[in-house]
C-alpha cells in the first residue's frame, strides 16, 4: 500500500488527478479489506470508533463500526466548522449528527477527544434509545491505537477531498466563475438546481427540478413533482411543497447539497423556498436566488435591492439556459399529464372501464390508437374477457376502429 500511496502523490504533483483518484480508490478498497480481515479488538464488544481530521475550517469525521472484534464498515462525512471551533465542539456535533439517524447503538464508543457536553449527549441518547451508552477517550493500549488509526483515515479522506475541490475549481468554466463574481458567492457554484412550477388554468399543478454541473445539464438527475397537498393555483405553497420534498430526501439519503438553488419566480416564491430551507437547516450550507420575469433581475434573500446582471454577461446566459430548461421540463411533464387525463377520459366512457383499468391499458399498449388495433385475445391479457368485448364493441359502434 505504501508503493500505491507514493505513486498517488507523484501523480497528484504532476496534476494527473484522474489517475491519482483511481489509485486512491484502490487504496481505500485495500484498507477496507485489510481492516475487515483483521481482528482489531480482543474484547469482542460492539464499538463505534470515531476519528476527526481538520485543515483550517474543513473537517472530516470518520466512524468505524466494530462488531465482534472486526471492522464491518466505515462511514465518513464532512462537518461544518469555523477556525474558532474546538475539537470538543466538533466531536459533539459529529456524535449528534451520527446518532440522530442511527437505529442501533453499540456497547461503547471510542473517541479522540471528550465531547463539549458529555452529560447532555448521554442523557439525549438514553432518552432516544432507552439505554445507556458508554463513552471512552483511551489514552494508551489497543483502543488508543484503534482511535489513532481512524484519525489517520480521516486525515487521508479530508486531504483527498480538498485536493478534489482544488482540482474541480481549476477546471471551472468561465460562466460559473462569472456567476460567482456577479452573485458575490464565496465559492464557484459548480452544482446548480433550478425549480419551476407549471399549471394549466389552475389544474395539474406540477414542478420541475433541473440540475446543471459545471455549466452543463445533468439530465439523469432531473426530477418532476406532481403536487400532492396544494389543491388550487398557489405558487407559494407549491414551491414550499416541492422544496421540502426535494431537500428532505437529500438530507435523508445524504445526497449532495447544491452550491446554488435557483427559484424561477419573484420575491414571494423565493421567500417561500427560504422558509423551508431554514426549517430544514440547509440555508447556511448553500446559496439561493430568485429569478424575476425580467431575467437580468436577481433576488437574494435578506436584500431589499435586486442584483442587475449585465445583459451581455455569461452569468445571464447560464441562468437563462437553466431557467429555459426547467420551464421546458415542467411544460413537457404537464403536457403528458393532460394527454394522459384526456386519454383516460376517452376510455372511461366505456362501461366497466374505470380509471384504474384505463391506466393499465395505456401502460400496456401506449395509446388509445394502439388499444383500438388490438384483438379481444390481446385485450384480455390486461382486462377481463367481458371488458375486452365491451371495448371492441364501443369502438365498433362509434366507427373508431
Amino acid at each position: 500500500m505504501k508503493i500505491l500511496e507514493e505513486r498517488m502523490l507523484e501523480l497528484s504533483d504532476q496534476e494527473k488527478f484522474e489517475q491519482a483518484a483511481e489509485i486512491r480508490d484502490k487504496l481505500l478498497s485495500l484498507q477496507d479489506f485489510a481492516a475487515k480481515q483483521k481482528i482489531v479488538s480482543q474484547d469482542f464488544k460492539d464499538k463505534d470508533v470515531f476519528g476527526i481530521a481538520r485543515i483550517e475550517d474543513s473537517v472530516c469525521s470518520v466512524v468505524f463500526l466494530v462488531r465482534e472484534g472486526k471492522v464491518i464498515g466505515k462511514k465518513h462525512f464532512f462537518v461544518k466548522s469555523s477556525l474558532e471551533s474546538t475539537e470538543s465542539e466538533i466531536i459533539q456535533r459529529t456524535l449528534e449528527a451520527w446518532y440522530m439517524n442511527a437505529e442501533f447503538i453499540p456497547d461503547e464508543v471510542l473517541l479522540p477527544h471528550e465531547p463539549e457536553d458529555l452529560e447532555y449527549l448521554s442523557d439525549w441518547i438514553r432518552k432516544k434509545f432507552k439505554q445507556n451508552l458508554s463513552f471512552h477517550i483511551p489514552q494508551a493500549g489497543d483502543k488508543h491505537k484503534l482511535v489513532a488509526m481512524v484519525n489517520e483515515n480521516a486525515k487521508f479522506i479530508l486531504q483527498e477531498h480538498l485536493n478534489s475541490l482544488e482540482n474541480r475549481e481549476k477546471q471551472v468554466p468561465k460562466a460559473i466563475l462569472s456567476l460567482q463574481r456577479d452573485l458575490r458567492l464565496k465559492r464557484p457554484p459548480i452544482r446548480l438546481e433550478c425549480f419551476d412550477n407549471s399549471h394549466f388554468q389552475g389544474t395539474d399543478l406540477v414542478s420541475s427540478l433541473v440540475v446543471f454541473e459545471n455549466g452543463k445539464p445533468k439530465k439523469s438527475e432531473y426530477r418532476k413533482f406532481k403536487n400532492e397537498t396544494v389543491l388550487r393555483n398557489d405558487d407559494y405553497s407549491s414551491m414550499k411543497e416541492v422544496v421540502r420534498r426535494r431537500y428532505t430526501r437529500v438530507l435523508t439519503e445524504k445526497q449532495q447539497i447544491p452550491d446554488l438553488i435557483i427559484i424561477d419566480g419573484g420575491k414571494g416564491q423565493l421567500n417561500a423556498a427560504v422558509e423551508v430551507l431554514e426549517e430544514l437547516q440547509i440555508l447556511s450550507k448553500t446559496n439561493v436566488i430568485g429569478l424575476a420575469k425580467r431575467l437580468e433581475e436577481v433576488f437574494v434573500p435578506g436584500e431589499s435591492d435586486s442584483i442587475l446582471l449585465p445583459k451581455s454577461s455569461m452569468s445571464l446566459r447560464i441562468l437563462q439556459q437553466i431557467r429555459d430548461e426547467a420551464h421546458r421540463f415542467a411544460i413537457t411533464y404537464h403536457r403528458k399529464l393532460r394527454e394522459k387525463r384526456t386519454l383516460q377520459t376517452e376510455l372511461t366512457k366505456i362501461k366497466g372501464i374505470g380509471k384504474t383499468k384505463a391506466e393499465k391499458l395505456l401502460k400496456q399498449f401506449g395509446s388509445v390508437k394502439s388499444i383500438r388495433e388490438q384483438t379481444i385475445d390481446e385485450l384480455s391479457k390486461v382486462v377481463s374477457q367481458s371488458d375486452a368485448e365491451r371495448i371492441i364493441n364501443f369502438f365498433n359502434s362509434n366507427n373508431l376502429l
